[in-house]
């Protein structure tokens, strides 16, 4: 009785010992395994607060995800930046671009492309586009985009919802204005749309000016007929018979001012619609052995093309012809001018199976024009 009278109270004293440890809010030593809910108190204070930042990170990246760029830039060590609208870069700079997605389209200055420049990189990886421009000139100031293609089968089209832009100006104070190929450029003045005088310009803080060459004159930019747009140039808002002449730019910027090239500017003033077209053969009638040529003018806009197709009686027995298609300016007083554009169907040595009709269909942006004459033999 005794012993089992002792083995109780060992008993009730460590049931007290581990009682009184657990109110003070220290764990109790013991090998058997942590029942279900034991010490549920501390787990629990200690899960609720990553719950509630997380779901805060989560918000705070699907705002962020709505409104950013499909657009970065490639920084050092890994690093990307989302672009501005505008950046400026030294040039002799390299940049990297990347769009994200797996079917992207570019665009970027027309010349790179004209002169199938080496230095510029494109690829189609994965899950972005990639562009890669090495040693930058100040020729490669321009616009850069980027945007997703949404394809059915051999249709595609942008998905506006996904683009990129952003215009980088590749400074450099020795060249102010961005190169151009030519010297001389005609500018026409159409008095239904603005007309841009594309002067622009390497650094953005420079200041810009528009010349007349005779009578020599500075031009005054009022912003509201004429205004200097730093990524396009001067714009005529409204352009008028007036403003016609030979102008140029003069940019300043920390050192001796700079000139642009020359632009002239002609106002155009021609009916917009389907090609005016005219026909008329060399002769109508002609003999074996003869030359006839015949001739398709179009009378139009000096800035819209026009493109010219044939048919012939001799056409579908393949009998050669030579054809010549040119066009030039012509000046058609007071100031307006529009643009003349001809095909010249050339047949020599005339046999009988050449007599018959001769047709031209001449075309433009606004629709076509068929025209034809008959050249018959003697």
């Amino acid at each position: 009785e005794n012993k089992w009278l002792l083995l109780c109270n060992l008993f009730l004293v460590n049931n007290i010992a581990t009682f009184s440890l657990l109110v003070m809010g220290q764990p109790a030593k013991s090998k058997h395994p942590k029942e279900p809910g034991e010490n549920k108190i501390k787990p629990v204070n200690k899960r609720v607060k990553p719950k509630a930042s997380k779901m805060k990170e989560r918000e705070s990246v699907d705002s962020s995800l709505k409104s950013q760029s499909i657009l970065t830039q490639v920084m050092d060590k890994g690093h990307f930046q989302k672009l501005a609208p505008t950046l400026s870069l030294s040039a002799g700079q390299s940049i990297e671009l990347r769009c994200k997605g797996s079917n992207v389209t570019w665009n970027y200055p027309s010349y790179l492309d004209t002169f199938k420049d080496s230095r510029l990189s494109i690829k189609q990886l994965d899950r972005y586009g990639q562009l890669i421009l090495a040693n930058s000139t100040a020729a490669d100031t321009g616009e850069y985009s980027c945007w997703l293609q949404l394809c059915n089968g051999n249709k595609c089209r942008k998905d506006e919802t996904k683009t990129g832009s952003t215009y980088i100006f590749f400074t450099d104070k020795e060249v102010l204005f961005v190169p151009t190929p030519s010297y001389f450029e005609i500018v026409y003045l159409n008095p239904d749309k603005p007309a841009v005088i594309p002067c622009r310009v390497t650094t953005p803080s420079a200041k810009v000016t528009l010349h007349r060459e005779f009578p020599a004159e500075e031009i005054e930019t009022d912003g509201t007929d004429i205004v200097y747009d730093v990524k396009k140039g001067f714009v005529y808002q409204h352009p008028t018979s007036d403003h016609k002449g030979i102008v140029y730019c003069k940019a300043e910027s920390q050192g001796a001012p700079q000139i642009s090239i020359k632009y002239h500017l002609l106002y155009v003033e021609v009916p917009k619609g389907p090609p005016s077209t005219t026909i008329s053969a060399s002769s109508s009638r002609v003999d074996i052995s003869d030359s006839v040529h015949v001739i398709c003018t179009v009378l139009g806009e000096p800035d819209v093309d026009v493109n010219f197709r044939w048919q012939y009686p001799g056409q579908e027995s393949e009998r050669p012809v030579i054809i010549q298609n040119f066009w030039r300016l012509i000046n058609r007083g007071i100031g307006h001018t529009t643009r003349i554009s001809k095909s010249i169907l050339l047949l020599e040595g005339f046999e009988a199976r050449d007599a018959g009709n001769y047709i031209c269909i001449a075309q433009n942006l606004h629709g076509e024009t068929t025209v034809a004459t008959k050249v018959e033999l003697n």
